[in-house]
């Protein structure tokens, strides 16, 4: 007995001294990080109001509409939902690894009854007297325990294991939020862009019908050609299919949005708005803070480390696993006897198991388990690749769309002027109703591009914040 204390007390001892064959973990290294982006040298744009809170980067838009919404994505839209439980399922898995370094004890009550048959015995004298027969009762009361001491870190690996694959469900769940967030604004701007294309098409509509009128009444009085007639028909006809087929693009765009925010879009109604056309001003990161910053990236590298650890995991299968186990109790042949006058008992264990002969499928799993690694490590370089390019691709197409717009304000005034003149010439009978339709139809060409131009430059900028993180606080150092 004393020598199996000796052996449990350095047992012990060697188990809180710690080994952890998981190999040393360093992040995996990812592109040489430029200074600064090839498509915005110099990136300076103007810093946010102080009344825009970390991350709530819709508010950039000044709208209280999209405000609402963006605040329901975290409480109603069922994908955050499902990353959220994912996330809290994995908490609870590390909580449940850690358990495990522990002893489990275990309690447990018995009682037993045992019953003889009587039999007869011969007494000598011709006779037989009956012996035997009878109950007989027995109760215990026990409390036992078990512990597997984690000698070579499996244990204490499955636990950094599990923990690193809860931060990464963690950047999960921040990752589908700011993807569903930035769906939802890029939706909205858009959704708002065709309202204010469907009040453009509602006055085009409006001014065909009085060209309609206008030429209706020439042709009556014989001035102009049956055919004017029919152009302005036409036109009219085109204006109107335009018009309704815009309606068919809203409640798209609005079924859409109801379901990023959680609702039925059998129900959810999002009634038209005053266009505002504010273009946010996303203000300049640099680059190495993209990797700090992108839930995705923060989570690939987190997989990284769970893969390391699962390496740990595997090397600690090569060496032999031990159990403690212990009890103690009572018994008695009575229950009112138990805690008054009861037998006492205890016993102390030791097993170990190794495995003798595998056919090496130690080390074939050990190979999987660093193969795993390799493939985490290029999950998270290729997630670091991928939001470099989108981050040059939307700073990019921010610079372009902003020479856009400025080119397209300037055609829709040109082609405002154009129309006002082809149509007084026409009154004038000094151009026929070719020239009307030909400059209608580039005016109000000119006019809805003007509008697309704006809302390219609004998805731009959504699309820009969800490349850096969707956050432009200074990252801590």
């Amino acid at each position: 007995m004393t020598k199996t204390r000796h052996f449990t007390a350095a047992l012990i001892a060697s188990t809180l001294a710690g080994c952890n064959l998981a190999p040393h973990y360093r992040p995996p290294t990812t592109v040489p990080l430029p200074a600064q982006f090839k498509e915005a040298p110099g990136w300076s744009a103007a810093t946010p109001s102080d009344a825009v809170a970390k991350g709530e980067w819709w508010l950039l838009f000044n709208d209280p509409v999209l405000d609402g919404l963006e605040r329901k994505v975290v409480a109603d839209n069922q994908n955050v939902a499902q990353f959220r439980a994912a996330y809290e399922a994995a908490r609870a898995l590390v909580r449940e690894q850690r358990a495990a370094l522990f002893p489990q004890v275990t309690g447990q009550v018995g009682a037993t009854e045992n019953h003889n048959s009587s039999s007869n015995v011969s007494n000598g004298s011709g006779g037989t007297t009956q012996v035997g027969g009878g109950t007989s009762s027995r109760f215990s009361a026990q409390i036992g325990a078990t512990w597997a001491p984690d000698l070579f870190g499996k244990l204490s690996n499955a636990v950094s294991q599990s923990r690193a694959q809860s931060q990464a469900s963690e950047g999960d769940l921040a990752n589908a939020t700011l993807a569903a967030r930035g769906e939802l604004a890029t939706d909205y701007v858009q959704l708002r862009g065709i309202d204010a294309q469907r009040l453009l098409l509602d006055q085009t509509v409006a001014a065909y019908g009085k060209a309609l009128t206008i030429t209706t009444n020439k042709y009556n009085a014989g001035t102009v050609a049956h055919s004017d007639v029919y152009q302005a028909q036409t036109s009219l006809a085109n204006a109107q299919a335009q018009r309704r087929d815009l309606d068919r693009q809203r409640a798209l765009l609005e079924h859409a949005i109801a379901v990023l925010a959680g609702e039925n879009p059998s129900t959810f109604v999002l009634a038209q708005a005053a266009w505002n056309p504010v273009i946010p001003q996303v203000p300049s990161t640099i680059p190495s803070e993209i990797l700090q910053r992108r839930p995705d990236i923060a989570a690939a590298e987190r997989r990284v480390a769970a893969a390391n650890a699962g390496v740990g995991i595997q090397r600690a299968a090569f060496f032999p696993q031990f159990n403690l186990s212990g009890s103690t109790g009572l018994s008695a042949t009575s229950l009112g006897n138990l805690f008054s006058a009861p037998v006492f008992f205890w016993s102390l264990g030791l097993s170990g198991v190794q495995s003798l002969l595998d056919f090496g499928a130690n080390k074939a799993r050990l190979a999987q388990a660093r193969a795993q690694f390799d493939q985490a490590a290029a999950v998270y370089r290729q997630a670091a690749l991928t939001a470099f390019q989108q981050t040059e691709d939307n700073l990019a197409a921010i610079a372009a769309y902003a020479d856009v717009s400025r080119s397209r304000d300037e055609a829709a005034i040109a082609a405002d002027k154009a129309e006002a003149i082809a149509r007084n010439q026409y009154l004038s009978g000094i151009v026929d109703y070719t020239t009307v339709i030909t400059a209608q139809n580039t005016a109000f060409s000119a006019r809805q591009t003007r509008i697309e131009a704006v809302v390219n430059r609004q998805a731009a900028a959504v699309a820009l914040v969800q490349a850096i993180g969707g956050s432009w606080e200074p990252v801590a150092r």
